[in-house]
Order: structure tokens, then sequence, then C-alpha cells
């Protein structure tokens, strides 16, 4: 199997910013076409980039950007880009679930809406988005669908604390555990891939003072993982629920540091690890 997504076509949620936009320049750089589907089409008021800002960085990177405002909730615009994309390039070889929506709070803090957004993106839009791709996966000759989303792991400290935002990212991993096994016989690979350690986004500083960036890694890590995985083969390379480090230990990557917000610090473990 080739090491590169040359020629290959991509689309990923959410990848205006922080590690959908870092998983779409690693791409970039073997000269991949890139769909960035995401809502953000204009300045956010506290967050860096937009799909167009995104779309500048994944050509200057070397790839083929392009940008589409898209609410993954909303089944009829998924189809419609998926539509877009496979026009524009061709077909879709890789889809990356990497939208999501995060509020850790205990039951009697979490407001409706935010519990309706977050099992919307986190879920619906990691189902639709799968499902509407399926027609364009078939067709590809090595079909991939990635939810960054973490193993499950039944123990209940991982959802006391915040029992809806767990839920909801234990949707998108649901979807890799029956997906894998429906989509074996077409040989589309479904996996899920989620960090050691605190990854450093625009995101994180919208959760206050919890973390210290210099306790965390660089998006980088993730992209680099994420390559990994997504040039194996998907008739064999199924239903995995990969961890970043261990992902780069099978890519033969031993010094981590380089990927670290300030080499040397103690790094803070991500959720459900």
């Amino acid at each position: 199997m080739t090491s590169t997504l040359e020629g290959k076509t991509l689309f990923i949620t959410g990848a205006s910013r922080g590690i959908g936009l870092a998983i779409a320049l690693r791409a970039a750089r073997d000269g991949a076409n890139i769909a960035i589907a995401a809502k953000t089409d204009r300045p956010h008021p506290k967050l860096p980039g937009t799909i167009h800002t995104a779309a500048e960085d994944i050509e200057a990177a070397g790839g083929r950007a392009l940008p589409l405002k898209v609410d993954i909730r909303d089944e009829d615009a998924v189809a419609a880009a998926m539509e877009e994309t496979a026009q524009r390039f061709g077909g879709i070889d890789i889809l990356v679930n990497n939208a999501s929506a995060i509020y850790l709070a205990p039951t009697p803090d979490v407001p409706m809406k935010r519990y309706d957004l977050m099992h919307g993106v986190n879920v619906r839009g990691t189902f639709v988005s799968s499902q509407k791709a399926l027609p364009w996966l078939e067709q590809a000759e090595n079909p991939h669908i990635l939810n960054l989303s973490p193993p499950l792991n039944m123990d209940a400290k991982w959802f006391a604390p915040h029992v809806a935002y767990t839920m909801a990212k234990y949707g998108m991993s649901l979807c890799v555990l029956g997906m894998a096994e429906e989509f074996r016989a077409r040989s589309i690979a479904v996996n899920a891939l989620w960090p050691r350690t605190v990854i450093a986004t625009a995101a994180l500083a919208m959760l206050g003072d919890a973390v210290n960036p210099e306790n965390c890694r660089k998006p980088e890590i993730m992209a680099d993982a994420a390559h990994w995985v997504l040039t194996q083969p998907s008739r064999t390379t199924t239903g995995n629920f990969f961890i970043d480090d261990e992902v780069l230990e099978k890519a033969g990557v031993t010094d981590l540091e380089r990927y670290a917000v300030k080499p040397g610090e103690e790094l803070l473990p991500d959720l459900f690890l």
C-alpha cells in the first residue's frame, strides 16, 4: 500500500481550524484534494480561521481545496456538499468525521440547547456524513472513514462528570463499532482516532483556564497519526480505536517531543483513557 495521499480526495468536517485543519494540511503536502466542510465562512468572534483561510492554507501546502459552508446536522446540505466534492474532484476516497461540539458540565447544568447541539453535531453529523459519503466511498480504491472519537470505555467515571458529552462522543465511537462490521464486505475501513494527551487547539481556550496549553501536544500529532491510518489497506485496517502515540509507534516514530507545545513539560492525559 502506498504511503501517500497524493490524488486522493478527503471530505473533512470541521476542517476550518484545529485538528481537522492539521489533518487537511498533512494530506495537502502529499498533493491531496480536500473538501473543507464547516460552518465558519466568516471570521468567528472568538475562534480563528474560516473555510476560506483554510482553503488558502491547503493550497499553499500543495493541495487542492474546496471550501464548503455546511451545517452537518442538515441532511440535504451534507448530501449536496458530497455531490459537489465528487463532481469537482472525481469522487471521494476518505471521510474524516472531525466536527464536534463539547460542553463539559454535570447533568443539572446542561442547557438542552447544548445537549441537542452535541448530539446533533457529534452523533447525527457523523452518521449522516457517513451515510451520504457511501455511494462515493464504494467506488474508491482504498476507502476510509475516520472518526475522531474515543475508545468505548464503560467505566462510570467517564460518564458521571459530563453524561451528555460522553454520550455524544461515544455515539461517534458506536458508529465505528457498527459501521466497520457493516461495511467490511464493501472493503470500506471505519476507524476511530483519539489523542493520548490534550491537544492545544483554539477550542481549548473556549473551556476557560482549566487547561494550560503548555501541558498539551500540538494538533500535528493527530495529523501524522491520521495520515498513517488513512494510507493503510482498507480491507485489513478497520474497526480499530487508535490512539495517536500508538499509531506513530507503528509508523516508526519514536521521538514525540517535537509534538509538545513546550517540550519537557508534563502532559495532561485526555478524557476516556
